[in-house]
């Protein structure tokens, strides 16, 4: 997995689960994606590192303003990307697995051009 895709899906997966859980720790995130704690621990300390979460001292993630930013942006492009695939007559689940993946390499003007073939300006 590129360090960019890694990247974003530890975002999306952050921002995903704080929906759930007003305290998330590493040990959330390596239940959720079912990966070794290591991979878990050096994909929240790169995001730290770029400034996209902070954690306190108890362990406790939360997304900084950039962080939150981010993870709409690759959540609204997870969900339009998924919702275009359903309209073409896709499965729901593998809509969703392939805009897992499409989300991540998409450039923006094909983005702004699906956007606008589903109603979601």
């Amino acid at each position: 997995m590129r360090t960019r895709e890694s990247e974003e899906m530890y975002l999306e997966t952050i921002y995903l689960l704080l929906q759930k859980k007003p305290s998330l720790h590493s040990m959330d995130i390596v239940e959720h994606l079912n990966f070794a704690k290591s991979s878990v621990s050096r994909g929240v300390n790169l995001l730290k590192s770029k400034g996209y979460i902070d954690m306190d001292g108890d362990g406790t993630i939360t997304l900084t303003s950039a962080g939150r930013s981010k993870a709409e942006d690759i959540y609204d492009k997870h969900r339009v990307i998924t919702q275009f695939l359903v309209s073409l007559g896709a499965d729901v689940e593998s809509a969703e697995n392939n805009a897992c993946r499409m989300e991540h390499i998409i450039s923006d003007d094909i983005f702004e051009l699906i956007k606008k073939k589903v109603g979601d300006r």
